[in-house]
């Protein structure tokens, strides 16, 4: 008989606050947190709103100062968000067997500190201002700090955990933009299912409010730069839509193996019974993205939970807000549940988070958590004016109660990268 997997804490740091409750009040009330960029001077930049992450202290949840220096935000985030899962998981270490806890993360590519590299590169230029590789290689280096390659290694946030924890279980990063989470998540339902671990710390975080994502985003033409109020920018489905707003993040989901869960006495929030990941073989949200990709995952997904499309209650969307990208999803959507997928509310809580990267699918899987034992549908804000072939059910606007047993969720990477999970109401 195959090992059920539940779900026994949560954390979320997002643009909405530090914590669960701020971020689901934030998605259910429909508030937008995109506001004009604060963490660098974006006066000269073409894109000058962002979803960020307010009142973050690290000092709070990362006890070892030392270990500050060697993390970039984004590790900061995600190793933050797994004090408050484990804490809310209420698991004591000291109980439970190290090599049956592991870990698996989705991360992405953390972006340097033009700060931090910038007296390097000022001192290896010639009287002529260009670069020098030579001069660096022999000096400018040696003006980095020591350990500078530490900050920004994906897999760092998955090792200071297991530090953290003494996690010697199976550990893995995976780094597929926006499936990445998503995809974590799922590898550690298998982890368990499988009967290698446990206990997994699944999730992750990331940190893309900085001048290099900002730039990388703008010039391949994913990026708004809408000059409407920043609460009105992140509108996916809505046919003036234009791309997505930068964000940041961390969410953590502990999946826990369901008779070591109740052997403890633990609180279950909710179990996760299916995975699928796919890729939509157009290799970027470019020209023929086409959501069959997102079809391919979500059915595998349905068929490793051994649920029928017809008890599919809610489903949370990728939601990208770039054309190409929600019409994908879309028709994607429509292929898998056909003249049913209609009658399926979904919603995208990017809309009011914005992109938070490899942390997207972790707390939209939160959001979906708090929706099945809360009742409530969050709504896609900013959706005035569908587009045409954009024309589901996407909870427009306002949230709505709905009694939720079983829900899907769904994530887009660029490069084509799709995952879907089902989670279902404990019974």
């Amino acid at each position: 008989m195959e090992r059920r997997v539940v779900i026994t804490g949560v954390g979320a740091i997002s643009p909405m606050g530090i914590g669960t409750e701020p971020f689901w009040s934030g998605i259910a009330e429909g508030r937008s947190a995109v506001r004009p960029i604060s963490l660098f001077e974006s006066a000269n930049f073409p894109v000058k709103v962002a979803a960020e992450v307010k009142d973050f202290d690290p000092k709070r949840f990362i006890e070892q100062r030392k270990s500050l220096k060697v993390m970039a935000r984004d590790i900061q985030l995600t190793v933050s968000a797994a004090r408050m899962g484990m804490e809310d998981s209420a698991i004591e270490i000291a109980k439970i067997d190290p090599t049956r806890l592991g870990i698996s993360l989705g991360a992405s590519l953390i972006s340097m500190s033009i700060e931090e590299l910038s007296p390097s590169v000022r001192y290896s230029l010639t009287e002529s201002g260009a670069f020098d590789i030579g001069k660096f290689g022999s000096d400018g280096m040696n003006l980095l700090f020591p350990l500078w390659m530490l900050k920004y290694l994906p897999n760092m946030p998955a090792c200071h955990i297991s530090i953290m924890y003494n996690a010697q279980g199976p550990n893995n990063t995976l780094t597929t933009a926006c499936a990445a989470s998503t995809q974590a998540i799922g590898e550690g339902l298998k982890v368990i299912q499988r009967g290698d671990a446990d206990i997994m710390i699944t999730g992750g975080g990331d940190a893309k409010v900085n001048p290099l994502n900002v730039l990388r985003y703008y010039f391949s033409k994913c990026l708004s730069a809408s000059a409407r109020p920043p609460e009105k920018v992140s509108r996916p489905f809505d046919r003036d839509r234009d791309g997505f707003v930068v964000g940041e993040g961390a969410g953590i989901v502990i999946l826990e193996e369901l008779e070591h869960a109740r052997r403890r006495g633990a609180k279950i929030y909710a179990e996760l019974v299916g995975y699928g990941t796919a890729s939509d073989g157009a290799g970027s949200l470019g020209q023929g993205f086409n959501g069959r990709g997102l079809a391919y995952a979500a059915e595998s997904a349905l068929d490793d939970a051994e649920v029928n499309r017809d008890e599919i209650d809610y489903i949370s969307a990728s939601g990208l807000a770039t054309v190409l990208a929600d019409r994908a999803e879309t028709a994607g959507i429509k292929s898998v549940f056909g003249a049913a997928a209609g009658g399926i509310p979904m919603s995208a809580i990017r809309s009011m988070i914005g992109y938070p990267g490899a942390s997207i699918g972790a707390l939209q899987l939160i959001g979906a958590i708090m929706t099945v034992q809360r009742g409530v549908l969050p709504p896609t804000i900013n959706l005035e004016t569908p587009d045409p072939e954009c024309d589901l059910d996407y909870v427009p606007n306002t949230a709505r109660e709905k009694e939720v047993r079983t829900a899907m969720v769904n994530s887009f990477g660029m490069g084509g990268h799709t995952a879907s999970l089902i989670l279902k109401k404990f019974v």
